[in-house]
């Protein structure tokens, strides 16, 4: 019955928080500060419901992943939650065991990896007979995984039998392409491989997350409904299990290299649709353009059906149903991608076509309309990306691990507001080089003719 209890009670939170909808004008403050461990703490008091969710995120992500170990950081990441050691007293339990307890709390706790981070996520009811327990039990997941070879083996397995699956489809292969073009050795560019899965083994899962998983190293976001003492204290907890001390700065990693010139894959495959990506390294999160292009790209091929791209390649010739662009700024130049599928005897119209789009955005800049038409959409919905915990959260968690002002929410409207024409040109020209670009196609007739 207490299991039941407690189900109920989840289900019930669930559902609240599907209905959780913020006030489209309230002010977000951002409270922020440093533990005695070294640990930064941002927080967003929301009180509305009894709940809180907190991220850890530290500089573990695939950059630092060793080369030829591709992928380490993410499998080391999402095995934390396949068991704990037995430590002070506290049984060891397995990934069933572990499962039972999080549904027996109503709570959850992952870990995931992406290129520049490696994260926790704990949500949680804020009731005391609850929260103190589910601390406690994230805390042993982050601080003592156990990293179980069974479960890698078996783990392992499945992953190959994945990529082995998704070498059958063309859009895997163009994506593999590109990403090796446009980022060379950069491990931006890493991808896992039956080769590096196979090199991968938990003592190496052991060792990254002794070396990167620190306290000192720890950035956490947390939003919900608890004061900073409480929020305080949850992040302490969550990290005491963590090794101590002070951290030596991590090594920098290099940045992406820019094209020197033009690259051109053409990659027979036999499909109905031909997959075109079109791209170059971009820019960092923190560029000052980082505005700019933002708006800039929902003008060219970020505005779904009023974009420039699908006025140019849908509308107008019908050589794609869908086509986009967008960049992915990070700590280093995230690609600026153009994509779209095509029939293969018309791939290389398509991507002439694409080509001239951006060429003509670069030279031109958006127009007054098309700029005002993207500026009114952008800040209508922007209260669209801060209604639930979740994405509150997602949000704090960028400008923690960017160092963002605090204001950053409250100021973002206003941000867009001052983008002029000018600046969306100005940023293009310096960012986007159309002639020196990288094409892929895969499955179709790539005689593309260059200008």
């Amino acid at each position: 019955m207490r299991l039941q209890h407690h189900l109920a009670r989840a289900a019930s939170v669930a559902a609240l928080l599907c209905a959780f909808v913020l006030p489209a004008q309230a002010a977000l403050p951002i409270q922020k500060w440093q533990q005695a461990s070294g640990a930064q703490v941002w927080l967003i008091e929301a009180p509305g419901l009894p709940i809180v969710d907190v991220q850890l995120d530290f500089d573990a992500g695939d950059r630092r992943s060793p080369p030829g170990k591709q992928g380490l950081a993410p499998i080391a990441a999402s095995m934390t939650g396949s068991g704990v050691e037995a430590r002070d007293g506290l049984p060891a339990l397995d990934e069933n065991q572990l499962g039972e307890a999080w549904a027996d709390l109503g709570a959850g706790f992952g870990g995931s990896a992406g290129a520049d981070r490696m994260s926790f996520t704990l949500r949680s009811l804020t009731s005391p007979d609850l929260l103190p327990r589910a601390v406690q039990l994230a805390a042993r997941v982050l601080g003592e995984p156990s990293f179980p070879d069974t479960v890698w083996q078996r783990d392992r397995q499945r992953m190959i039998a994945s990529i082995r699956e998704a070498n059958t489809r063309p859009g895997t292969i163009a994506g593999r392409a590109y990403s090796q073009a446009v980022y060379g050795t950069h491990p931006y560019g890493y991808e896992n491989t039956e080769e590096t899965l196979g090199r991968l083994s938990v003592q190496d899962m052991r060792d990254y997350h002794r070396q990167y998983v620190r306290a000192c190293r720890a950035k956490a976001s947390v939003v919900g409904a608890v004061t900073r003492a409480q929020a305080d204290q949850i992040v302490a907890s969550l990290l005491a299990r963590l090794p101590a001390g002070t951290c030596e700065p991590l090594p920098a990693v290099p940045d992406v290299a820019p094209l020197a010139a033009p690259v051109e894959r053409s990659i027979p495959f036999a499909s109905a649709q031909a997959h075109v990506l079109i791209g170059q390294p971009g820019y960092k999160r923190l560029d000052p353009d980082y505005f700019p292009l933002l708006v800039g790209n929902y003008i060219l091929g970020g505005g779904g059906f009023v974009s420039r791209l699908v006025e140019e390649v849908r509308h107008k010739r019908g050589l794609s149903y869908s086509v986009y662009s967008y960049f992915s700024p990070g700590l280093h130049n995230g690609a600026f991608t153009l994509g779209l599928q095509t029939r293969p005897d018309q791939a290389a119209q398509a991507v002439q076509v694409s080509r001239d789009v951006v060429r003509r955005f670069v030279a031109e800049g958006p127009t007054d309309t098309e700029l005002k038409a993207a500026k009114d959409f952008m800040i209508g919905g922007f209260a669209l990306r801060l209604d639930s915990n979740r994405k509150l959260l997602d949000n704090l968690a960028g400008i923690a691990l960017y160092d963002l002002p605090l204001d950053y929410l409250d100021t973002w409207t206003e941000q867009v507001k001052k983008v002029t024409a000018a600046d969306v040109k100005a940023a293009f020209a310096r960012k986007v080089q159309p002639d020196r670009m990288v094409t892929v196609v895969v499955g179709g007739d790539v005689a593309t003719a260059r200008q």
